[in-house]
């Protein structure tokens, strides 16, 4: 008597369209079978998808684990059935843009073997902990439609404690009858999972089933099956969309739910009857969600009924069994006629939340007639079930005035569609709002983005600033350095010079003779080494390479870009045969591996030219002479290479160059002729190898320029006139000349002439430490090294003359 008597509430505005529930009630609930193959999509809940545990080519059993929960709001997905994971790609999913999704995809073995499973017979035994786990563990999402985690939702709050618990048995939209079906077949396990979750809430003060009083037959099921547990049955007017979480609650309590809360901020838990079925499969036989009630109906279905379905179920594979016309069917839809959406594809799958598939004809409901002007009518607020103004959202969602559309709760509308029913001008008020709410979001994503970018930014601006601070601290320091050592050279310049001088050959002194105690010497080198490495570990440098590993690291970097360029070739040859349109690629491939692999030879030439060059004093310390060199070369003069050394290596640079050059010209002539976007690009390249060549040349010219004045004049002679006017091969031409007459000179002769070229050599440099000192470079210690070393040959050549 007291269900009878009940007070319920009333909830602004709605409609009452055209049912048509009985079409799909004339039959039981009929189990689907099993499909050829299921396709089940990783993110079949509100939250982060699931991740895969699995791998392709594996078998599967029915209730296994085949991808697990990834974060607090998420669900695993378990296989329906035994079978072979064919595939984990993107497929079509249910969703109203028609996107695609990341899913496992299982071809069926039609044997349908279980996984080992059991429940437990007294789910009051386990603690509340352990029954969320269970459930979050079976991968149990909302089934009314929303898809949200049921263990998430049962993790209720201390703070928070819940007096109401609610099962929602509304299903009160047009068409579906998978919970009315389920009432009237399945009530005990209704009530079952009642109770289990009436004993993990623990509400204080009742536990409701709110059903609509069309479904005369489920509420007296229910009834009957309640009896003695103190779980009620509320009846109460039919009315759309009174089946919306926030509207039902408002009918049975009377309560509204705050604008942008939960029910739980009330104390008040909402689930649905078929979360609630699930739970209690999942608690006492320890099945998890694999399978669903799904309505199929619609006219042009000849068998509209329900069927448990296995998730991952092609749509196409139910309406083969209820006998689908798809000539009949103007289109199909996931979900009922007022807030379901447009299949592009039969070969979407069923998913937690797929309670029904319609299949209309033009008749049963007629493409929308185009939408004319709004007349103001006002229709549209007094059907909005949460008093939200539709006009002025209209206007502002066409405007994208989004700020005034969060001011009017545009994510308080449940995209019922009450709205769009109403409007006389059939106006599409819901897909307005539901694109407002995307760009909003897509909006708040990227300014979160935007925020984390600037952040980046200014920590990467905050990071340079600091480190060229620090450089500038030590260019500033480097500088008071050169300073002060120019003051003091300004005070007593050739005290200075004679000083700078005259370290640099005691230096050269104290190495000859460490070097005449060879275990003593290894061993002092062994520990200046150490000390170098430790020092340059603290100075961010490198420290030099021995002859022997340099020899052996080009070698290896010549053999690697051969066989480079044996490959780049076979690439070139099967394109060209293919007639691919990557043939131009691979021929850039193969001259850039060429012009690579004729430097490592030219470099190798020159180190092999160097070490045989190399003074025998030099040999005891290969390294010290390789950092001695270097440190010359950034001097901007050098010790050891010879003349005929360095006449070789920029000949070799010049013949590089030309090669290099001839290479750009053919690619830029090539792409002017294909009209290519990147004719620019290739002249740019070309100019810019023009530019070395001639640099390269100038240099050439210079130093066979100089060899030919510093030889003695009683060497010179008359070389052959050249027909051309070209400088670098004039120079050429004197060089050859002069050395075809040194050729001719005796020993002694060709002693004077070396020691002319190092007095000459010596002079210049002494010239250079001059400038150095007075300008307060910090080159003017390493210049006087090179004089040390130029005198010590000086002496030695005048020591061999006699």
């Amino acid at each position: 008597m007291s269900q009878l008597i009940r007070k319920v509430w009333d909830i602004h505005g709605g409609i009452h369209p055209a049912e048509n529930k009985q079409q799909s009630l004339q039959s039981p609930i009929q189990a689907a079978g099993i499909p050829p193959q299921l396709i089940l999509p990783l993110a079949q809940h509100i939250g982060a998808p699931a991740s895969p545990i699995i791998s392709v080519g594996d078998r599967v059993l029915k209730g296994q684990m085949i991808a697990e929960a990834k974060g607090f709001v998420s669900a695993p997905v378990h296989a329906p059935t035994s079978g072979t994971v064919v595939a984990i790609e993107s497929r079509l999913i249910p969703h109203p843009s028609g996107m695609s999704g990341a899913c496992i995809v299982i071809d069926t073995d039609g044997q349908d073997e279980w996984i080992s499973h059991s429940g437990v017979d007294d789910f009051r035994s386990l603690s509340k902990m352990d029954l969320i786990d269970r459930v979050r563990q079976a991968g149990i999402a909302g089934m009314g439609g929303a898809g949200f985690p049921s263990a998430v939702k049962l993790s209720t709050r201390d703070d928070k404690p819940i007096e109401t618990l609610i099962l929602n048995g509304t299903e009160c939209e047009p068409y579906i009858t998978a919970d009315d079906i389920l009432m009237r077949e399945r009530a005990a396990e209704i009530i079952a999972g009642a109770e289990i979750l009436r004993h993990l809430i623990k509400p204080s003060k009742e536990t409701l089933i709110g059903v609509e009083d069309n479904k005369p037959e489920g509420i007296a099921a229910l009834q009957k099956a309640a009896q003695g547990t103190g779980i009620e049955i509320v009846p109460f007017p039919t009315k759309y969309p009174s089946g919306g979480e926030k509207q039902l609650i408002q009918i049975l309590t009377g309560k509204e739910v705050p604008a942008g809360g939960l029910p739980a901020d009330i104390g008040i838990v909402c689930q649905n009857i078929g979360t609630a079925t699930a739970i209690y499969r999942a608690i006492c036989f320890g099945e998890p969600l694999i399978s669903r009630i799904t309505t199929i109906t619609g006219e042009a279905c000849s068998q509209p009924r329900n069927y448990e379905v296995l998730l991952g179920t092609p749509v196409q594979f139910l309406l083969d069994q209820s006998g689908f016309k798809k000539d009949d069917c103007i289109r199909l839809v996931m979900g009922g006629p007022m807030m379901g959406y447009t299949l592009q594809d039969t070969a979407v799958p069923i998913v937690k939340t797929s309670n029904c598939v319609l299949a209309p004809s033009a008749a049963e409901l007629p493409p929308p007639p185009p939408a004319q002007a709004c007349i103001r009518c006002g229709m549209c607020a007094e059907a909005c079930p949460v008093s939200l103004l539709p006009q002025q959202m209209y206007w502002f969602s066409r405007a994208q005035e989004h700020e005034k559309l969060e001011d009017h709760q545009l994510f308080d509308c449940i995209e019922c569609g009450a709205c769009s029913y109403v409007c006389p001008s059939n106006i599409p008020l819901v897909q307005y709002y539901r694109a407002s709410k995307a760009e909003i979001r897509q909006a708040q994503q990227d300014k979160i983005k935007a925020e984390r970018s600037k952040e980046r930014f200014e920590a990467r601006t905050a990071r340079l600033e600091q480190e060229e601070a620090e450089k500038e601290a030590k260019r500033a320091a480097r500088l008071k350095a050169a300073k002060d050592k120019a003051a003091a050279a300004a005070s007593n310049p050739d005290s200075s010079k004679t000083d700078l001088i005259q370290a640099a050959i005691e230096r050269s002194k104290a190495k000859k003779a460490d070097a005449a105690d060879p275990a003593q010497d290894a061993i002092a080198r062994a520990q200046a080494k150490a000390q170098d490495r430790v020092q340059d570990k603290g100075d961010g440098k490198v420290a030099a390479e021995d002859p022997a590993a340099k020899t052996e690291r080009l070698q290896l970097l010549l053999a690697s870009a051969e066989r480079r360029l044996v490959s780049a070739r076979e690439k070139l040859a099967l394109a060209k045969e293919q007639a691919s349109e990557n043939v131009e690629a691979f021929a850039t491939a193969v001259i850039k591996t060429e012009d690579k692999v004729a430097a490592l030879q030219i470099e190798i030439a020159n180190h092999q030219a160097s070490l045989a060059s190399a003074p025998a004093h030099d040999a005891a310390d290969p390294a010290q002479a390789a950092i001695a060199r270097a440190m010359a070369k950034r001097a901007g003069v050098s010790a050891d290479e010879s003349d005929e050394d360095k006449t070789q290596r920029l000949q070799n640079l010049v013949a590089t160059t030309e090669k290099r050059l001839a290479a750009a010209q053919q690619k830029l002539s090539t792409a002017q002729e294909q009209n290519d976007a990147n004719v620019a690009a290739f002249a740019t390249g070309v100019e810019k190898t023009q530019s070395k060549l001639e640099t390269a040349k100038q240099d050439l010219a210079a130093h066979l320029a100089r060899l030919a004045a510093e030889t003695p004049a009683s060497a010179e002679t008359t070389p052959a006139p050249s027909s051309s006017d070209d400088p670098v091969q004039a120079a050429i031409e004197r060089a050859k000349a002069a050395r075809a007459a040194q050729a001719d000179m005796s020993d002694e002769d060709k002693l004077k002439q070396t020691i002319a070229s190092l007095e000459n050599r010596i002079a210049r440099t002494q010239e250079k430490l001059s400038a150095a000192q007075e300008s307060g470079d910090d080159k003017a210690e390493i210049l006087a090294d090179s004089i040390a070393k130029l005198q010590d040959k000086l002496a030695s050549a005048k020591q061999q003359l006699g």
